[in-house]
Order: structure tokens, then C-alpha cells, then sequence
């Protein structure tokens, strides 16, 4: 797996999927540029999540909140006390670890450094802060300290009155939100798996107390589906359902999705986490901020904190799976091919339109065609290079569909359609074009 992963990081490069961040001053770690392909992706990836989040749904509706928030959103949260990972030093190598990363106990006096390979070398654990740090206005003193928010969900916490009140809403209803989010972890890496900044897809769904239970099993397979509808094999994604050391300090319950990513010595990982919050989130914010965060349930006269079920995915880990998934090598009459199998529906581009050759009308046809289709679908237009130095070239970002104009075009108005997963291709007429393609991405 690790091969293939510098394969498909070497890919990402080239076809302008992701770039290392800052990359002509020598890069800043664990941060990365996403590029035009890179950028179509993770966009068609928020879009589908939105969708079955709220355009879906009657009882979910989206938010925007702000990255910098009052500083006692964070206290009220437990980030200042609880949001931390335990650091270690190696003596001898200096080399930072996350003492809980390793798979051993770095406290014995004969742990083993992994890097150096020297014993009896670390540090005691200490507790280090996840959340960046800086200063609002003028002055930096402490009177002006503010973070960036490393998560998105505070910013649907301390809205949920407003949301409730401007958009009419009775338990259980959610709240749906997709944003940045910043944590100075110590040991990121593995590509874009685990970095500093990232997007999360985040949905806090508010219930009656005593209905946690049956709110937890709902969303657990309402999120499962999302991911198998992407394209996933079935056969890497699975739950992983925290033992009672394993919860957070908010959570009641969690359960992660998490998918074969193949790298370190166990490879499955986090992709998207369920929790059960309880009333932690609205019973603190109601304590620091003064203001009252219950909920009055008309049909049953009572008055209570709501209580949360938590959907939590970071879109970046989406994208790396979809690409992980995607990534196959086969060989056809001696020749590697090297393609990305992506779900039409999330793939960068739909289709690409090709003249076979420079002459005869067929770049004028191709164009035509290409202003047609881009009315509806993301769609490129490419005349460079032999039909399959170009068809290469859509296998590797996943395009699904390539569009040739040929000779038969000129006698009969129909183009090839071909397939990028099987090969295979099929005529189809030009003014049929935008219904075909229509049903072959609604169809897959």
C-alpha cells in the first residue's frame, strides 16, 4: 500500500489534484494546495454531502458560522482543558511523538525510539494544545488572545437558538455545516490524512433526552450509505465502536466509519466519527454564556436541554479515500494503464470532447458539442497529442466518458462514446448527446 500511495501522491501532483503548499519556497508541512482537478473533486464531494444533509431532508438545515469566535466558546467546550494529545521528546534524535500513536508504552524505561533506535530516550508525557493561537486588535497581550476554531460544531452549538427560532424548527431537527477548521497536531502526515488545516462536513442533529439510542443507530447507517453511495468498496469501510476509555470527554456513545487506507502497521483509520453528546454542548454553553439554551415541547408541555447526535467527516480524508479506492494499474497488449475508477457523480470532470484529428470540420464539430455540454456538466475540450495520449490523460483523473469526433461524424451526426472503465464504446447521436450523458451519470 505504501507504493501505492507514492504513486497516487505522485499522481496528484501531475494532474493537478494536490499540490504541496507554498511549494517554491521549499513547502511548509502538513499543508497542501488543491488544484483544478483537486478543487472539482472536493467540491462535487461537499455538494453531495450538503444534498443528503439538507436538500434532502426537511429536518437539517445548513450554517455558515465564523472561524474566530469568543473566547469563552472554548472554555465553555473543554478545548482549553481537554483538547490536548500527550507529547514525548526523543532525547537522543529529538524527534516528536504523540505518545498514544505508538504501540508500545514509551514510559518503560527500555522503550525503544523508532526513530533512532536508542532505549531509555524519552521524555515524560506532556499535554500539549491542539489550537492555534493569535491576537485580536492592536495589542498582543492576553487580554486580546483568540483561536481558530479547530472545529466546526461550536459555531452550530451557540446557534442553535437562532436557527431554531428563524427556521421554524421542532425536535428532532439538525443543523449542517461544512468549513475550515485548524489543529496544530504534532505528528501529521500521510498525505493529506491528517494536516493542520482541513474542511469538515459537520451535522449536530438535536433530539429529546431519553431518544439517544435510536438518533445514534439512525445516523450510524444514514452516514454508512452516504460513503457506499460515493462508490467505495464495501469491503474496506466498517464501524468501530469506542470502548468506554476510548470517549471523548462529551461523548455518551461514538462509533467511527473507518476505511482501509493501508498505510501504518494497522490499515484501517478514522474516516468520519458518530457520537452521542448528550446535552454536554447546550448544558455548558447555557452555564458560561448566561443565556438559556432549553427547548419547549409543546406536545408533551415539558421543558429540557436538547440532546446531540453528532455527524463528524473531514473532507480531505473523503477525498483521500475516493482516491485510494479509485487508484488501478492494469495492463492491455503489454502496456500499463493507469486510471482512477471515480463514481461519475463525484468525478472532477464528466466528459471530455475530442476531434480525432485537426481537419475536415471535426474541431469546429468538437467545440460545438463542448459549449453544449458545459451548460450542464463539467466538461473539457481537448485536441493535443495522439486519441490516446488524450484518452491517458482523462483515465488518470477519472473521467468517466471521452466524446470522439470522427470521419463517421461528417456522414451520420453520431460520436463515440467510450467508456473509461471497460473500454468499451457506443454511437450516439449529437443531439442526443446531453440526454445520454445525463443517464449514463444518473444511471452508474
Amino acid at each position: 500500500m505504501e507504493n501505492v500511495m507514492e504513486k497516487l501522491v505522485a499522481l496528484c501532483k501531475r494532474r493537478g489534484f494536490v499540490f504541496p503548499s507554498s511549494e517554491i519556497y521549499g513547502g511548509i508541512n502538513a499543508c497542501w494546495d488543491y488544484g483544478p482537478m483537486g478543487t472539482r473533486l472536493k467540491n462535487n464531494i461537499k455538494t453531495s454531502w450538503m444534498n443528503a444533509m439538507t436538500r434532502l431532508r426537511e429536518d437539517v438545515v445548513p450554517l455558515d458560522a465564523a472561524i474566530l469566535m469568543h473566547p469563552r466558546v472554548w472554555e465553555a467546550s473543554g478545548h482549553l482543558t481537554e483538547f490536548t494529545d500527550p507529547l514525548i521528546d526523543c532525547r537522543h534524535c529529538k524527534t516528536r511523538f504523540r505518545a498514544d500513536d505508538l504501540d508500545f508504552d514509551p514510559t518503560l524505561p527500555d522503550a525503544q525510539c523508532p526513530k533512532c533506535g536508542m532505549r531509555g530516550t524519552f521524555t515524560e508525557p506532556r499535554r500539549f494544545n491542539l489550537m492555534f493561537k493569535t491576537f485580536m486588535g492592536p495589542v498582543e497581550d492576553t487580554a486580546n488572545v483568540i483561536y481558530i476554531r479547530p472545529e466546526t460544531a461550536q459555531g452550530i452549538y451557540v446557534n442553535f437558538d437562532n436557527v431554531r427560532v428563524s427556521a421554524r424548527k421542532k425536535l428532532p431537527f439538525g443543523i449542517a455545516q461544512i468549513g475550515k477548521a485548524f489543529r496544530n497536531e504534532i505528528t501529521p502526515g500521510n498525505f493529506i490524512f491528517r494536516t493542520r488545516e482541513f474542511e469538515q462536513m459537520e451535522m449536530q442533529y438535536f433530539i429529546k433526552p431519553g431518544e439517544n439510542a435510536k438518533w445514534f443507530e439512525y445516523w450510524k447507517e444514514q452516514r454508512m450509505n452516504w460513503n457506499l453511495a460515493l462508490g467505495i468498496d464495501p469491503q474496506r469501510l466498517r464501524f468501530h465502536d469506542h470502548a468506554p476509555d476510548e470517549l471523548a470527554h462529551y461523548a455518551r456513545a461514538a462509533s467511527d466509519i473507518q476505511f482501509q487506507f493501508g498505510f501504518g502497521t494497522d490499515p484501517w483509520h478514522e474516516l468520519e466519527g458518530i457520537h452521542d453528546r448528550g446535552e454536554y454542548d447546550l448544558s455548558h454553553h447555557q452555564e458560561f454564556s448566561g443565556k438559556k439554551l432549553e427547548y419547549f415541547d409543546e406536545a408533551s408541555r415539558e421543558r429540557y436541554i436538547p440532546n446531540i447526535i453528532e455527524t463528524s467527516a473531514g473532507c480531505d480524508r473523503t477525498l483521500l479515500m475516493i482516491l485510494i479506492d479509485g487508484y488501478r494499474e492494469e495492463e492491455i497488449k503489454g502496456e500499463k494503464r493507469v486510471f482512477l475508477g471515480l463514481h461519475p457523480r463525484i468525478a472532477p470532470l464528466k466528459a471530455a470532447i475530442f476531434p480525432l484529428v485537426k481537419k475536415e470540420g471535426m474541431p469546429e464539430i468538437a467545440r460545438r458539442i463542448y459549449e453544449e455540454l458545459m451548460q450542464r456538466f463539467d466538461v473539457v475540450y481537448d485536441e493535443g497529442g495522439s486519441i490516446g495520449r488524450r484518452y491517458a490523460r482523462m483515465d488518470e483523473v477519472g473521467t468517466p466518458f471521452c466524446l470522439t469526433v470522427d470521419g463517421q461524424t461528417l456522414t451520420d451526426q453520431t460520436v463515440t462514446i467510450r467508456y473509461r472503465d471497460t473500454l468499451e464504446q457506443e454511437r450516439c447521436a449529437i443531439d442526443r448527446l446531453r440526454e445520454r450523458l445525463g443517464e449514463l451519470i444518473a444511471g452508474a
